[in-house]
């Protein structure tokens, strides 16, 4: 294994080539969308979504036959089995481009893009039982063979500010296009699609609000892309760092370790109580630098108000009807830092 610290200094390399050598090429979508979802730098749990197109010989007649291997409904990429993944024709996806193209009305919120996800399961290929998800079209239009779409921590910042757009050109040049943000399905398949054909040269999608979706031919040269963008990304807002001023500069010096853990021991339980009053989850603390600098900056408690920037995360971190998530984050920011 390959480790260049130089290179990558905000997400971690880990792909070993004696140990991807040794698999299958659905194994190594597998071992591939592992490595990704491993660090949450790159994508949350059960974000995100990785894929494949590989020529495998049809069970009845035997013909090669081009197949999109995707990262099915629900599921987490960190822990993800060649089970979790769905398999699809591809030929028969892109042939539902013309019954979508008929429809009378067509586009995000119409009634024919909802109509599309019940006809992914007439594309199944080998009686694959893995419900396919939403995101397929995103993988299947995009005329490369492996396809990263990831939830970035640095990348959703980008894509989440002001001038994203801008930004992105910035940083990228005209080797990421940005586009809007709108709610994934066969129309934004068809939008990635169409970006791909007017830009040969791209290799990627910021979109909008969202997150980072990429390409290549090779999965490893894939996996490296995914990295190599979310690596720029990090360094661009390293290097606009505001230090000390960052979230209108530190309001609360922060507890030592020591004290600190003492107050989580003390207000956990009872913050776990709360919220599982309605479900069962396991928390987990974050206490790194930068979480501290934020938690005891003047502009903690409004910016935690305003719950997630991604669309996805905040799918993942409804307010239960006891707290909202931003209450949760203030609680936890008041206990966390001296007055």
């Amino acid at each position: 294994m390959t480790t260049d610290n130089t290179r990558f200094q905000h997400v971690t390399y880990a792909w070993d080539d004696a140990h991807a050598d040794a698999l299958d090429p659905v194994e190594r979508l597998v071992y591939r969308s592992n490595l990704l979802g491993s660090d949450q730098r790159i994508t949350n749990t059960g974000g995100g979504n990785t894929s494949a197109k590989i020529v495998m010989p049809e069970p009845l007649s035997g013909e090669e036959v081009e197949v999109l291997w995707v990262k099915g409904s629900g599921g987490d990429l960190r822990t993800s089995k060649r089970d979790n993944f769905s398999s699809l024709s591809i030929a028969k996806l892109r042939g539902l481009q013309g019954h979508y193209q008929r429809a009378p009305e067509r586009g995000p919120k119409t009634a024919i893009e909802d109509a599309m996800v019940g006809f992914y399961a007439h594309t199944t290929f080998n009686l694959n039982p893995r419900a396919s998800s939403i995101d397929t079209p995103l993988h299947a239009f995009v005329p490369y063979r492996h396809v990263d779409h990831m939830h970035p921590n640095a990348v959703i910042a980008l894509a989440a500010a002001q001038h994203s757009k801008q930004l992105t050109r910035e940083i990228y040049g005209d080797t990421v296009i940005w586009t809007p943000w709108q709610r994934p399905g066969f129309d934004l398949g068809l939008k990635l699609q169409e970006i791909v054909q007017a830009n040969p040269q791209a290799q990627g999608v910021i979109l909008g609000g969202h997150g980072l979706i990429n390409w290549a031919d090779d999965d490893k040269a894939c996996y490296e892309l995914t990295l190599d963008l979310i690596e720029r990304a990090a360094r661009f807002i390293e290097a606009h760092d505001k230090g000390e001023q960052t979230f209108g500069g530190e309001r609360y010096q922060a507890l030592g370790e020591a004290e600190r853990h003492a107050v989580f021991a003390a207000i956990l339980p009872w913050l776990r109580g709360q919220i599982g009053q309605f479900k069962r989850m396991v928390g987990t603390i974050q206490e790194d630098a930068s979480i501290l600098r934020f938690v005891n900056s003047h502009h903690a408690p409004r910016l935690a108000e305003l719950g997630t920037s991604c669309p996805d995360h905040f799918l993942r971190t409804k307010s239960s009807r006891s707290m909202s998530s931003g209450t949760r984050n203030t609680a936890i920011a008041r206990h966390s830092r001296r007055r």
